[in-house]
């Protein structure tokens, strides 16, 4: 079971009866805000999405929908294949995120999936956490907590984003707070004023206003956004082997951390997909 923004059908006019909505089988924005409602009252996950958990709390049962994504003149994404392996919510994400960022085949789905996963702790990790240590500091910021400065700015996460983070990547200085505004959010982490202007610019939607957007609405497209702007997709199809995932791995974190997770991951998600 998938229902989300966009769908229509009986199961849709179902839901609408249930949430006490005129049951015309379109899922709007009306119908999401309903479901929200009844996801935060019955202590769900208020995403607006209705996956197994939600379908079978609010009628009993769970129904599975298996359908194909069809990407124009690029053949289909077999996404029904990764119910179960990966979170109804980033599912429900992939077919317009796969249509604007080029993920044209299950290979550069599998390769793209398998970084997201690893890079968000599972697709958990939205927001960056900054919630630092004075020890914690001077080990991964040292240069930018000289002498014993590390202390003042110990377990205070905007202090320490907007020093971090401060006249660079189109941030103002420290004062302007931009760099805990901008800090990183989506799956592979959208970081600094410049790179959510260009976000902005392509997905059309006001991300420097409301940068939670990019954390809330397009953890997933924000990603793929990543990719597509460093030309991963080219290095996604060089194939399927462990020195592609490396590759890929390199470009995506500037090194090899993790390597062996998304290894285990890419092959995951590439056998279930091809």
């Amino acid at each position: 079971m998938l229902l989300k923004n966009g769908s229509k059908g009986d199961d849709v006019k179902r839901l609408q009866t249930k949430l006490g909505l005129t049951a015309d089988g379109a899922f709007g924005p009306g119908t999401e805000k309903a479901v929200k409602q009844w996801q935060s009252t019955n202590g769900l996950t208020a995403d607006g999405i209705v996956g197994d958990g939600t379908w079978s709390k609010m009628f009993g049962s769970a129904q599975v929908i298996k359908e194909d994504v069809v990407i124009p003149s690029s053949g289909s994404l077999n996404i029904e294949k990764l119910k179960g392996h990966i979170p109804d919510a980033v599912i429900a994400q992939i077919p317009e995120t796969a249509k604007k960022f080029n993920i044209t085949n299950n290979l550069r789905l599998a390769h793209f999936l398998a970084q997201c996963g690893h890079e968000s702790g599972g697709f958990k990790a939205v927001s960056e956490n900054l919630n630092y240590s004075a020890d914690g500091l001077k080990k991964i910021f040292g240069k930018y907590f000289p002498g014993n400065l590390n202390e003042s700015y110990a377990r205070q996460p905007e202090k320490i984003a907007a020093r971090v983070y401060a006249s660079r990547m189109g941030n103002g200085d420290e004062t302007t707070k931009e760099g805990f505004k901008f800090r990183g959010r989506g799956y592979i982490q959208l970081t600094g004023k410049s790179n959510y202007t260009n976000f902005t610019k392509f997905i059309g939607e006001d991300c420097i206003s409301n940068p939670d957007l990019v954390a809330t609405k397009y953890p997933l497209a924000s990603a793929a956004f990543f990719f597509d702007s460093n030309k991963l997709w080219s290095i996604c199809d060089k194939g399927s082997d462990d020195a592609t995932v490396t590759a890929v791995t390199k470009r995506v974190n500037g090194g090899t951390i993790g390597l062996p997770d998304r290894i285990k991951h890419f092959k995951e998600y590439y056998n279930l997909l091809k």
